[in-house]
């Protein structure tokens, strides 16, 4: 099967991307559905910003229609102060007070489908604002934000007073609170901002997001680059527990997939059969029956983790789940990216239990999956013990090994730690354990567990010195989070003390697939 037919696509495919001059038919469409009594975006305004800061227009698509966008230009703050308007600060629209020399990013526009609501789009758009920020070496990024919940109380307290209970969560406005959220601060109110926008009294905030790496002293400005150097990892150590039914099981996933993503996680990594608790009212079938039947909720658990990683902007590796297809019973680990689509990585070995006990089949294909952090791969388990297959990965560009695992007693997790940490070493790369805790003593086979999750670095002197950038406490329910420096890898890569890829006798031996 080709790496083709291996991609799944759900219901959507999110891709965020710079537009492009075909883009204004769809940006003009999505103006029309978001602002119906205000007109829509000329082509004219539209193409002088593609052109003059292609950089700076920024959308999300959707199977190749555009379902959210944000125009910004580049000021000369000292310009314009605290005191403008919006025809002021685009003149009239035009948007010649665009200065590329300037030290602000100024954001003139951004909207969401309605249809797409619930997914976070503006919190991407916002995130790409940012990088942009980062990148051309800017002071802040700045914008006047509408208040259209403020009329409803303009005859109870002045805008100032508004923007306080907001702030306190006393209120709650549909743009302030969503911005403040994002990390931006109100610097003052401004009035007739924008002169027809009835719903805000003519008021809005100036807003400000201060860019805390930003350079006064750097004499170029930086070249647009759009690479990730930076990966905020989120690993669960999950806590057995007594399920009913797959619904507490998908409220659990849930809870943890919001906790990660609100502290900005790229990926989250589940254990191995994390839903081992759900074969409780099985246990009157043999245990390759009861197996099978926890197989029979595999696809609306994936279903689920799908629409999780679009909801809350985060990609998910679901750990693993038992697959019975065809006639036979495997073992798989769902790769659940933030645009929509999923892939799978089935085990490659069968551990004794898993074949004597579960009948249980395994996979023919090493994946090395692309992701919007980097390229990933995933081994389940039993599969990190066998030092050929991450090594095989590295040659593809993998750069993140994660694996779910589940152990029962304490050597058998040793088994599965210690070669992980070898596979970071010899293979250079990062590798994130996650695993679970707890006992089901009315679970049979699955009654005992022994974790204590991880993330596992190189040994060099640009990582931590016992190779751990982070480990969970053992046995304990808890979430693990590590920010890896991806730029570390490439430093490795060529100067590292000891370079075990580059270093290979190739000439007197050689590793590949059949």
């Amino acid at each position: 099967m080709s790496e083709d037919e291996n991609i799944k696509a759900g219901t959507h495919h999110l891709n965020a991307r710079t537009l492009k001059l075909e883009d204004y038919k769809s940006v003009r469409e999505l103006t029309k559905e978001i602002y119906p009594d205000m007109g829509e975006w000329k082509k004219k305004e539209y193409e002088f910003l593609i052109k003059s800061f292609p950089e700076g227009q920024i959308g999300i698509e959707d199977n190749g229609k555009i379902v959210a966008a944000a125009f910004a230009i580049i000021i000369d703050f000292s310009k314009w102060g605290d005191k403008h308007t919006y025809e002021q600060i685009t003149d009239n629209y035009k948007f010649s007070t665009h200065d590329p020399d300037g030290d602000t990013l100024y954001g003139v526009e951004m909207f969401v489908s309605s249809d797409y609501r619930g997914l976070r789009l503006g919190r991407r758009l916002y995130d790409m604002r940012k990088e942009i920020c980062y990148n051309l070496n800017l002071r802040a990024i700045m914008a006047g934000g509408r208040l259209p919940g403020y009329c409803e109380y303009k005859d109870q307290m002045r805008p100032q007073a508004y923007v306080q209970k907001v702030k306190s969560k006393e209120l709650y406005d549909p743009i302030l609170t969503f911005q403040l959220s994002n990390g931006f601060h109100v610097r003052r109110i401004l009035k007739n901002y924008l002169k027809d926008d009835v719903s805000s009294c003519g008021y809005a905030s100036l807003l400000e997001w201060n860019n805390v790496y930003y350079d006064d002293e750097e004499g170029e400005r930086k070249i647009f680059d759009s690479t990730i150097s930076k990966v905020r990892v989120g690993t669960i150590q999950w806590q057995m527990r007594e399920l009913d039914n797959v619904d507490q099981l998908l409220d659990q996933i849930e809870y943890f997939v919001d906790a990660v993503s609100d502290y900005g996680s790229d990926v989250v990594l589940f254990p191995e059969f994390f839903n081992g608790a759900l074969m409780r009212p099985y246990n009157d079938l043999s245990t390759s029956e009861a197996i099978r039947k926890l197989a029979d909720i595999t696809e609306t658990v994936r279903k689920k983790m799908v629409d999780l990683a679009l909801a809350y902007n985060i990609n998910i590796i679901g750990g693993s789940l038992p697959e019975y297809k065809d006639g036979e019973l495997r073992n798989v680990a769902y790769l659940c990216r933030r645009d929509g689509t999923w892939d799978q990585q089935y085990k490659l070995h069968a551990t004794p239990f898993e074949r004597e006990n579960w009948g249980m089949k395994e996979g023919n294909e090493i994946k090395v999956f692309d992701t919007d952090f980097g390229k990933v791969g995933i081994l389940i388990c039993y599969d990190v013990e066998f030092p050929e297959l991450p090594r095989l990965m590295a040659e593809q560009g993998m750069q993140i090994l994660f694996v779910p695992y589940w152990t029962d007693t304490k050597n058998a997790y040793q088994r599965v730690r210690y070669c992980a940490q070898a596979r970071a070493i010899e293979s250079e790369c990062y590798v994130v354990l996650s695993g679970s805790t707890g006992n089901l003593p009315s679970v049979e086979n699955m009654d005992i567990q022994y974790s204590q999750s991880a993330v596992l670095t190189p040994s060099d002197f640009m990582f931590p010195h016992d190779c751990i950038a982070a480990e969970a406490t053992p046995n304990t329910e808890m979430i693990l989070f590590a920010d890896l420096d991806m730029k570390s890898l490439v430093e490795l890569h060529e100067e590292g003390a000891v370079r075990n890829m580059k270093d290979r006798r190739t000439d007197i031996y050689q590793l590949k697939l059949k």
